[in-house]
């Protein structure tokens, strides 16, 4: 992550880009999620049916990114650490969604659960805000 972080820099730096309103760089991270949005739209496909299709798999590489480098700008430049961000956000969602409980609710297709015993949990943690 340090690397990336640090190619990013260095990006930033040589374009003169190291003073970017976060703001902008909010709206660019959206803008380039819809972007990867529009590759599924009227479509639902599944994960082996998107990997075999070549086409659909280098446009989403292409936005993904795009997607990727406007998150780590804004990470970068506001100083975060996006590996220390990204295991305490994973910790709190294995605690939000207890791997045992999402497994055994899982839908075929989405990899989705309902449960009540879920819900219980995610209206506690929406309580807690």
């Amino acid at each position: 992550m340090k690397n990336i972080e640090l190619e990013i820099q260095k990006y930033l730096d040589e374009r003169r880009w190291n003073k970017l309103r976060p703001s902008d760089l909010a709206k660019s991270i959206s803008i380039e999620a819809a972007e990867l949005l529009e590759i599924f739209q009227w479509s639902s496909v599944n994960i082996e049916e998107t990997k075999k299709n070549q086409h659909m798999m280098e446009e989403i590489k292409n936005e993904l990114a795009d997607v990727l480098i406007y998150a780590f700008d804004m990470a970068v430049l506001l100083g975060i650490d996006t590996k220390q961000i990204i295991l305490d956000k994973l910790d709190k969602v294995k605690k939000k969604y207890p791997a045992d409980l999402m497994r055994k609710n899982a839908k075929a297709e989405s990899g989705s659960g309902n449960d009540l015993a879920y819900l219980e949990i995610k209206k506690k943690h929406r309580q807690a805000k």
